[in-house]
């Protein structure tokens, strides 16, 4: 069975014992959570499609690690105009493994 959840603005289509990085959640490690927003949810040939979101449906995850991505660089320059700006970003992010999808 999987689902596709809706979490920190992006959907991801997540099946039982995936591993996956989703933006940063205010959970510890070891807790599980609940991720409610359920666009839809799917089986075979049998898909489940919500408007927007499928009743009753909860995708259960535990919490793995709490973290941040490798640095991204941003570099600005205008040409002749002795402009140059670097600028760096790393986003968190939170590990968790999907325990359960139901429906």
């Amino acid at each position: 069975m999987y689902a596709v959840i809706k979490t920190g603005g992006k959907q991801y289509r997540v099946t039982t014992g995936q591993k996956l990085k989703i933006e940063q959640i205010p959970a510890d490690i070891g807790q599980e959570i609940t991720l409610d927003q359920v666009l839809s949810v799917g089986e075979g040939d049998e898909l489940q499609i919500g408007t927007p979101l499928v009743a009753n449906a909860v995708v259960k995850a535990t919490v793995l690690a709490q973290g941040r991505h490798d640095k991204v660089r941003i570099f600005k320059m205008r040409r002749r105009k002795h402009y140059r700006r670097t600028q760096g970003h790393r986003q968190n992010y939170t590990e968790v493994r999907i325990e359960a999808v139901t429906a």
